[in-house]
């Protein structure tokens, strides 16, 4: 059975799994549904249609659920979904989709995210992401799994990053960055392939060998990047991996393609 602290509100209406614990001061919204063995440390505020996956641990002052801050939002019944194992600390923020976003916000499993971060109205995060300290999306962001955004970084809304990349801290993201990819610096630059994930993910020597060969063909080479990124088409199957980097950039709609430094522009 579910543990509720007495000084925690929870409405008529929301359903709350087994074996999950409600700690004190919590407050949850008629329409949320908790999943099984969660634990709400104190003081966390679940509010909307929100759905938490099971076995996810919130910490106190955690805001889930709240509108969108969005101008055009009309207290629609949009949703935000929270995947299962998910580890959410103190302060982060986590708003509703909006009708005109699709009126979903989604999260992955396994997600870690750190103090004060935040997941915008309409976003699409993967699996397993790390956000640290103050990490920021803006709305209809699309986050792929295993992400890592460093501390007080903010992804710009309707951006893109793609799976296993790596943003360091303090950076301001205002374009795509492809799968793989390494970004760092006040406005994100592309740096390289984020090699110590891709390792993680057992990638093998040849494998690395063979999308490092792919990057610098791409970004690095002499001549225009359009050019550049025609004659690589050729190399998709080579490696998934490079298959899944060009299929990102060709499905590039609002954002210009984040680049090294002093590279000519991707549009």
């Amino acid at each position: 059975m579910s543990t509720i602290d007495p000084t925690a509100r929870v409405e008529d209406g929301a359903t709350i799994g087994e074996g999950t614990i409600i700690g004190p001061y919590c407050i949850i919204g008629p329409h949320v549904s908790v999943g099984a063995n969660c634990r709400l440390l104190g003081h966390v505020q679940v509010m909307g249609h929100t759905t938490i996956g099971e076995g996810c641990v919130i910490s106190p002052f955690a805001a889930l659920g709240g509108a969108p801050q969005d101008l055009s939002y009309r207290d629609e019944p949009t949703r935000l979904e929270i995947g299962a194992g998910c580890t959410i600390r103190e302060g982060v923020t986590m708003n509703v989709g909006t009708r005109k976003g699709g009126g979903l916000t989604r999260v992955g499993a396994r997600g870690f995210f750190m103090n004060n971060s935040h997941v915008g109205h309409d976003c699409s995060v993967g699996n397993d992401a790390i956000f640290a300290t103050s990490a920021t999306l803006g709305g209809h962001c699309e986050i792929g799994d295993f992400v890592y955004i460093g501390g007080l970084s903010a992804v710009h809304q309707l951006a893109r990053v793609g799976s296993q990349v790596m943003i360091g801290g303090v950076c301001g993201v205002r374009g795509d960055v492809i799968p793989y990819g390494l970004a760092n610096g006040q406005y994100a630059a592309l740096e390289g392939l984020n090699v110590v994930g891709m390792k993680r993910r057992k990638f093998t020597r040849e494998r690395l060998a063979i999308v490092r060969s792919f990057y610098q063909k791409l970004f690095l080479s002499p001549g225009v990047f359009a050019e550049r990124l025609e004659r690589v088409q050729e190399l998709a199957g080579q490696d998934p991996a490079i298959a899944e980097i060009l299929a990102f950039i060709a499905a590039g709609r609002h954002r210009a393609l984040c680049l090294p430094a002093g590279h000519n522009s991707a549009s």
